[in-house]
């Protein structure tokens, strides 16, 4: 897990910032604070937020209006969110958050052990899938380093190298260019003679059948 991503815990109230910073304090997360929802939007978009404990009902922006700007900007509709009631139950407003995206809605005053489990899943699943998507960032900009064509105008050059011919072959070459003419030439004298031969037979069987 990348130790710059923070869990932003966000309430109006000192206390319960207090028992949330020590709830979540075994788990080792850097833990960033914020009083209020202006202040969690502007802490958000610095980046680097891993997870979001935010307080439903606030003044002036409240938790659930927060969560619907978060879900606008791709930087932030990622991020999970576990809302913080005090007000007990309330369908309506379960409802609302889960439309929203929210992971888990909790129950002020919170159990210390339940909410490190619950923080601890989403946090380490939003960090996984961090991971994954850079790597296949990486992967689809090489591939398509690899398939893109050869800028224009750019020729391509042959670099192997030919192969050399040293003296030894050149001479080797020659040599045997050599043998073979001559190997020719013989057997061209020996044509020339046997057929001077054959012609002086006939000449002389003809003179005896003459005599």
């Amino acid at each position: 897990m990348p130790s710059d991503a923070k869990i932003l815990i966000v309430d109006d109230h000192e206390d319960t910032l207090y028992a949330l910073e020590s709830a979540l304090a075994p788990l080792g997360h850097l833990v960033t604070r914020a009083t209020s929802g202006d202040d969690a939007l502007k802490e958000v978009l610095r980046g680097q937020v891993g997870l979001l404990l935010l307080d439903v009902r606030m003044p002036g922006v409240s938790g659930l209006d927060v969560v619907r700007y978060m879900r606008r900007v791709e930087q932030t509709q990622h991020i999970p969110v576990i809302l913080l009631t005090g007000f007990g139950p309330d369908t309506e407003l379960s409802a609302t958050a889960f439309a929203l995206g929210v992971a888990d809605l909790v129950m002020k005053p919170v159990d210390p052990w339940t909410l490190r489990t619950k923080v601890r899943y989403l946090y380490d699943t939003h960090q996984r899938r961090r991971a994954l998507e850079a790597e296949v960032r990486e992967l689809r900009a090489r591939t398509e380093e690899r398939a893109s064509p050869r800028a224009p105008g750019r020729l391509h050059h042959d670099t192997r190298v030919p192969p050399q011919r040293d003296g030894h072959t050149d001479a080797r070459d020659a040599r045997d260019a050599r043998d073979a003419r001559d190997a020719r030439e013989a057997r061209d004298a020996r044509g020339s003679r046997d057929a001077r031969g054959s012609r002086e037979a006939l000449d002389a069987r003809e003179q005896d059948r003459t005599a």
